[in-house]
């Protein structure tokens, strides 16, 4: 790799008390590399972005960073110290541009007030503003704005601590991409934006940012688009793959081929061996003692460690005609619309992918077919048999202080999935929580540890309508698989609100967009079919709209034929003064005739001469009205 490197790490190691999170773990991350991290929930991906970030330290090993290549990290709880607007904490990524810029705002404030030393305070104006100037100039302040508009914060003048988590982690985003380090560390960078702002960010990323990228996803759309080399984080060790998303799923595949090939080849040589063994006397040669060593040492060779994967099903109630149907429904939060008129009707195996804005209503649609808000107009119609199971974005229901067991099957004897009946420590493990997992506090677990218990809890009882708002949010690819499976298989009905992309295209039957201002629109197919009925859309829109003004242009040219000059009427306004000129020197002439003394004293015609006047004059006038008229129809307007 031609590129120099941003950091290397030698023999990292991590552990939190008895559990080895990370063991002898070295890599490198060299400049305009972009680089994807997989691996399972609770495979230490935080921990190895953090120890690399230099927010925690290693037990043993080293990292060393360039000193002229700063590293920032996004994490998933961030901190903003001194309680910054979010425009502020944003500015705060520009580093000496920002400084400059608050040395010439304050500058600018005591010169308003009239305050301090006049001189002084000119000069520090001046210099600071020849600093901003060195450092971007004065569109970086304009670059905070955009960003921070891309990113979805409306109120960029609120203190950040009033916001949303979510709102803080895209302000937080929006502070590193204005910043521009050589290495940018996204621990989730998805988690809590829209499809619409996933899709800006992708391509920032790919077109706009300049530095390294090492990306925490379980978007795999990102990772196949943007990632140029995908690192998995696997039972405590790092595999370096090249590519995106797909090239690590092909690479893996063959991988773990050639290591069931190897401990294939491994057991067949350990059972001859066994086999030679046992045929032999007790009495050894030297060869034969060195035969035995060399099976010893292949039997304490551990062979490959199966991956464990979810395994998620729900038992499927028997529906009736009805299952969800709405009339005309109308959703409102205090004044401002979010569903207007909708009428929809849902049947068995339609899965509905919900997509749009944050805070256009996907969330207050689910909660209203939860039955936990009443809608504003319109009816909701549940059928007799319908029912319904709601994983909602905020995982409740669960209890920090209990365990695992205790909040999934509490007193349950068993649970039945499938036609099969399991023990509570069964079904469990199904949700890869082992037995001594199964007793940890749900306080103490992961943001994907948590989603994993409260699907298990959702699961465990049947239904024939599923709710999910934002399940894909801090999942692992491979459980990822396993719910989309579920989803796939599953015969009844499903409203599912996410911003996964690939989800929707693998799951999704139809997809329901809010469009903003209480629109709701439903599309057939995946979320790709969506995409493309939407772009179909936008293009016969603009298609249609250029025809319009086309016509207009068209009718704008018409009505110029008919008010301005044709090309015979431009000669003759040319023409024109020069009549107009002859004929007042004619009316002149014959004034001058008619004045003379020698007119009368010889007799001379004198009727005669007024009937030419007379026509003169006459003629003057009707070239200086047509002057006029052309002159009119030359700038545009009727005379």
């Amino acid at each position: 790799m031609n590129d120099a490197p941003i950091l290397v790490a030698q023999g990292l190691s991590k552990a939190y008390g008895p559990r080895v999170v990370l063991g002898d773990i070295s890599l490198s991350i060299h400049e305009n590399e972009r680089v994807g991290l997989v691996g399972l929930n609770g495979s230490g991906k935080s921990t190895l972005t953090r120890l690399l970030a230099g927010i925690e330290l290693p037990d043993t090993g080293t990292v060393a960073r360039r000193r002229d290549a700063p590293v920032l990290y996004l994490d998933q709880s961030p901190v903003f110290p001194g309680d910054p607007t979010a425009r502020q904490a944003v500015s705060e990524g520009l580093g000496a541009w920002h400084e400059a810029n608050r040395r010439y705002e304050e500058a600018s404030d005591a010169l308003g007030r009239g305050e301090g030393d006049l001189d002084a305070l000119l000069h520090q104006q001046a210099e600071a503003a020849a600093d901003v100037e060195r450092l971007g100039g004065w569109e970086r302040g304009h670059q905070v704005e955009a960003l921070l508009g891309h990113l979805g914060i409306a109120r960029p003048d609120d203190p950040v601590a009033t916001m949303s988590g979510g709102e803080q982690r895209r302000v937080a985003l929006a502070r590193i991409l204005i910043a521009r380090p050589a290495l940018a560390i996204l621990d989730e960078p998805t988690n809590h934006l829209d499809v619409e702002t996933i899709d800006w960010l992708e391509r920032y990323l790919q077109d706009e940012f300049p530095g390294a990228l090492l990306l925490i996803t379980h978007d795999r759309y990102l990772l196949d688009r943007v990632a140029t080399r995908t690192l998995e984080l696997d039972q405590g060790k790092v595999f370096s793959y090249d590519g995106g998303y797909e090239d690590y799923l092909e690479a893996k595949a063959e991988r773990l081929a050639m290591e069931a090939r190897t401990e294939a080849n491994r057991q067949n040589f350990l059972r001859r061996e066994i086999e030679w063994l046992r045929r032999q006397p007790k009495a050894r040669t030297t060869k034969q003692k060195a035969r035995i060593e060399r099976a010893e040492a292949a039997i304490a060779i551990q062979g490959p460690r199966a991956e464990r994967a979810a395994t998620f099903q729900i038992e499927e109630s028997r529906s009736g005609k009805t299952i969800l149907e709405l009339h005309n429904l109308s959703l409102q939060v205090g004044e401002r619309p979010l569903i207007r008129g909708l009428t929809l009707a849902l049947t068995a195996g339609e899965r509905v992918g919900i997509v749009g804005r944050n805070g256009t209503g996907k969330t207050t649609l689910l909660r209203a077919i939860s039955g936990q808000l009443a809608p504003s107009a319109g009816e909701l119609v549940l059928g007799k048999n319908t029912r319904l199971a709601y994983f909602d974005q905020a995982r409740s229901g669960l209890e920090d202080d209990k365990s695992i067991f205790d909040n999934v099957v509490a007193d349950q004897p068993r649970i039945e999935i499938g036609g099969v009946t399991l023990t509570p420590h069964a079904y469990l493990e199904r949700f890869l929580f082992d037995s001594h997992k199964q007793r940890q506090k749900v306080g103490a677990l992961s943001g994907g540890e948590r989603a994993r218990v409260a699907l298990a809890r959702m699961l465990r009882q049947g239904a024939n309508l599923v709710l999910l708002d934002e399940p894909t949010n801090d999942l692992d690819v491979a459980t990822l698989g396993a719910l989309e499976e579920m989803l796939v298989e599953f015969g009844g009905t499903a409203l599912v609100v996410t911003h996964d992309r690939y989800f929707l295209d693998r799951v999704a039957t139809a997809i329901l967009a809010f469009e903003g201002d209480g629109v709701v629109i439903r599309y057939a197919g995946n979320h790709e079919s969506y995409r493309q009925q939407r772009a179909a859309a936008e293009a016969q829109r603009s298609a249609q709209a250029a025809e319009v003004k086309a016509a207009q242009k068209k009718t704008e040219r018409v009505v110029q034929r008919t008010v301005r000059l044709t090309h015979s009427e431009e000669r003759e306004l040319e023409q024109i003064m020069g009549r107009i000129e002859e004929a007042e020197a004619r009316v002149a002439q014959l004034e001058a005739s008619l004045s003379s003394p020698d007119l009368y004293a010889g007799g001379g015609d004198v009727k005669s001469l007024l009937a030419d006047l007379d026509q003169a004059r006459q003629q003057a006038a009707t070239l200086m009205a047509r002057w006029e008229e052309l002159e009119a129809l030359r700038a545009g307007s009727p005379p």
